[in-house]
């Protein structure tokens, strides 16, 4: 799993904090307002943010403050986004099984060709 540039794969509530520049009440209140942004907590209870979670916090924060978007407009924006890379992944699958497809059969008939010679 990749690490950070602080070498760590979890990060505090207030460590989020000061690097996004969103306060931690905020924080907690965007848990409950978007799907995607879920924290996992520690035995004690406490939240700790993956790298993913602070690139998902961080494109929240744009579409709130420079984009102008309301809760319910980035909550929606983020949805069709996701949406669009399921069907590029989708795709690309489709894609990769063609290719193998192809492969196996130029494969097929070099092993032909061979027992020619």
């Amino acid at each position: 799993m990749p690490k950070n540039a602080k070498g760590k794969l979890y990060h505090s509530i207030s460590e989020v904090s000061k690097t996004t520049g969103i306060k931690p009440y905020v924080l907690r209140f965007w848990e409950k307002e978007f799907p995607n942004l879920r924290p996992k907590k520690n035995r004690a209870g406490n939240r700790s943010y993956q790298q993913k979670d602070i690139e998902l916090i961080n494109q929240i924060k744009y579409l709130l403050y420079n984009e102008g978007y309301t809760i319910e407009g980035a909550r929606s924006k983020l949805k069709n986004y996701r949406n669009k890379n399921k069907k590029v992944t989708a795709l690309k699958e489709k894609e990769k099984i063609k290719l193998k497809s192809v492969l196996s059969d130029v494969k097929r008939e070099l092993e032909e060709i061979l027992k020619l010679f």
